[in-house]
């Protein structure tokens, strides 16, 4: 996706009793597992960590993904959509 498409969808995060989440603005989903999913967003990565966490659906042509599980938190980092080719999502990550 390009950058002014990028710049024009919206990045909301709307979560209901810690157990069911709907994020927009979702550019990747870099990795999940039920303890830990790492998103890349319009506003940056974002780690969600929890438990029993699972990707009911996801989107990306209209950059929404629904979660589902104990959600515990929610962490913001820079995002990294330029980094190098081949490079890990934990490199990117802690850049």
């Amino acid at each position: 996706m390009d950058d002014f498409n990028r710049q024009q969808r919206s990045h909301k995060l709307t979560l209901n009793n810690r157990r069911t989440c709907i994020i927009t603005g979702v550019s990747d989903v870099l990795s999940f597992d039920v303890g830990e999913i790492l998103l890349e967003t319009d506003q940056g990565m974002l780690m969600i960590k929890g438990s029993d966490l699972h990707v009911n659906s996801l989107t990306l042509e209209k950059g929404e993904v629904d979660i589902e599980g104990k959600m515990d938190s929610f962490t913001y980092s820079e995002s990294v959509g330029n980094g190098k080719q081949g490079e890990s999502f934990f490199s990117k990550l802690f850049k």
